[in-house]
């Protein structure tokens, strides 16, 4: 016992590094970049307050533990800005990499439901991921919009970059979905993005 609970706890000590992983969005009340793990916990609450929205019946419990696991593979893998087509080439070789090493800290039965969950958030092979997914994609646009395009004016990003790379919301949510379009017109409107 004493042995599960030492890989547990070097599990949950390791895990404290997300805060330091810079995201490129800034918070919404500040003028600093958020950093992952209040992007996760955010998220994990956005779920609960959200899943009314959701396409199809969701497991909430089950769409937490991903959100809140997601994006732990960045401590090693880093944040990989979702409009660099580079950075992208490779960042499903270096999360994996990551999620292994990472997940493995846990004892074995733990590490592999960790691992699972996590695959199925990425591969988006269920109701919860895809709406657990359709909410990541929704946060950072819902902070640029609250932010005056921040992040959007700072990299040169467009309105149909945005739509385009985010259409899977609609995957998750359709009204989350249709309010993203409405929130990026609003943006375009208002001088937030270019067209």
């Amino acid at each position: 016992m004493e042995h599960i609970l030492q890989k547990q706890l070097q599990f949950l000590i390791e895990i404290d590094k997300l805060k330091t992983i810079q995201r490129k969005t800034k918070i919404v009340s500040d003028t600093r970049l958020e950093n992952d793990a209040e992007h996760s916990w955010h998220l994990a609450v956005m779920a609960l307050i959200l899943s009314g929205h959701a396409n199809e019946e969701v497991d909430v419990f089950k769409v937490v533990k991903m959100l809140l696991i997601h994006d732990l593979v960045e401590i090693d893998a880093g944040d990989t800005f979702v409009y660099d087509t580079a950075a992208n080439e490779d960042k499903h070789e270096r999360e994996m990499q990551a999620a292994q090493r990472i997940f493995g800290l846990l004892p074995r039965e733990q590490g592999e439901e960790i691992m699972n969950l996590w695959l199925e958030f990425e591969r988006k092979e269920s109701n919860e991921a895809r709406f657990a997914a359709s909410l990541d994609r929704l946060h950072p646009i819902l902070h640029n919009y609250y932010n005056e395009g921040d992040t959007w004016r700072t990299y040169q990003i467009t309105s149909e970059q945005i739509l385009k790379r985010n259409s899977e919301i609609g995957d998750g949510s359709t009204t989350l979905w249709a309010y993203t379009q409405q929130l990026v017109h609003n943006s375009i409107a208002r001088g937030y993005v270019q067209e």
